[in-house]
């Protein structure tokens, strides 16, 4: 058992120090104003939206407030049930930039959202499109600073990764956990050196692609069956020789993504098993979590009442904490989420068996009231014809 918990603490030493890398060395979108925009390259903002009447007032305000290279705002009301449509339709009298499109029936063998987008996408006239969530909130000159920056670098895909917006309590405790998931594992700073198709990361809330590339590589359509279609598409556009970047957005990004427990667990269900394309990588995924990130925790415990290697596993657990306290400072969470990691943790190991047991059992993940089932192509999902 010594030896299990040694080997556990070197192994959090070294997460602990790809964690603090990935923190000081992951780069924000530049600041510098100078030539910026001198191509004269314009900007579609295009905007998804189902059952989105709680988001898409405040989303359109970010939007109208982007500066000239932005020409267009496009929302597609994806068979909203709510009143998504009309209040978008409203802005669209205030703002002439403003255009809302209604999405067609969803063809087979594409997800909700890539549809969406792929529609979008097809309405669009600029040089570069911008896809952004409802719930995204852009700063000021937050699109003009993403072009600039995709320019600079000679990127024809750019993600931000946004800020996290946490208002209550299982916000604050459960959210953290969407950065530990990645900046445990991704070696972040390593993507602006390698161009390996697994180093590509994107987050929906906001993802920049020039046009041209768009249209010629396939688009959406790269990714047409896929719930977890962000990085999906970043990975999809390496592995066609194209060069992506996924930067720290918090400045220029800001969404909230779930705004209660049960949201959070739907949201992330839906999320956890697509994201593997192979069930045994989701089984690995889950393992390396029960065994480095919560069983020290259990350890001191055991430890503590057996009498022995009480130190090796508080190390362990120091470390998992540590790893909570840098993503704290850089992602600026609350300090008293990191205390709450064992809580935390054993959270998104039940919300990714629970969404193991839906996909295999056929009842499938469900989101913005369509439910989706595991296709056959690894990773993929179909649309179900049952409804919950």
């Amino acid at each position: 058992m010594e030896i299990v918990l040694i080997l556990l603490l070197f192994t959090n030493l070294g997460i602990l120090a790809l964690v603090v890398w990935n923190s000081l060395a992951w780069p924000k979108a530049g600041i510098s104003i100078e030539n910026r925009n001198e191509t004269g390259e314009t900007c579609s903002i295009l905007i998804p939206a189902r059952n989105e009447e709680n988001n898409i007032g405040a989303c359109l305000d970010a939007a109208m407030a982007q500066a000239s290279p932005v020409r267009e705002i496009i929302v597609c009301d994806d068979h909203s049930e709510d009143a998504t449509a009309a209040l978008a339709r409203g802005y669209a009298l205030r703002d002439s930039r403003i255009r809302l499109i209604e999405a067609m029936e969803l063809p087979e063998g594409w997800c909700g959202k890539p549809f969406a987008c792929a529609t979008l996408a097809a309405a669009a006239r600029c040089d570069w499109l911008l896809f952004i969530d409802a719930d995204t909130r852009l700063a000021t000159g937050a699109a003009e600073r993403m072009m600039d920056e995709a320019i600079r670098k000679k990127l024809s895909l750019l993600s931000c990764w946004p800020g996290l917006v946490l208002e209550g309590f299982w916000e604050k405790t459960l959210m953290p956990m969407l950065n530990f998931v990645v900046f445990t594992l991704f070696p972040a700073p390593l993507s602006l050196l390698r161009p390996d198709p697994s180093l590509g990361l994107a987050h929906g809330a906001c993802i920049l692609i020039r046009r041209a590339d768009y249209e010629k590589n396939g688009g959406h359509r790269l990714v047409s069956d896929r719930l977890f279609e962000d990085t999906a598409l970043a990975r999809a556009w390496r592995a066609g020789g194209r060069r992506s970047l996924c930067l720290d957005g918090q400045d220029l990004v800001r969404v909230r993504m779930y705004d209660s427990l049960d949201g959070i667990w739907t949201g992330f269900q839906k999320n956890f098993f697509p994201a593997f394309r192979k069930t045994h990588g989701f089984w690995m995924f889950i393992l390396l979590h029960m065994v480095v990130f919560w069983f020290p925790f259990i350890a001191c415990l055991l430890s503590a009442i057996l009498g022995w290697g009480f130190r090796l596993a508080a190390a362990s657990a120091a470390c998992v904490l540590a790893m909570r306290a840098v993503q704290a400072w850089r992602f600026r969470y609350p300090a008293w989420s990191v205390l709450l990691h064992p809580l935390a943790e054993g959270m998104l190991l039940a919300v990714g068996l629970s969404s193991w047991w839906r996909c295999r059992s056929g009842r499938g993940v469900t989101w913005k009231g369509r439910i989706y089932c595991p296709s056959r192509a690894p990773g993929g999902m179909k649309r179900s014809p049952m409804h919950e």
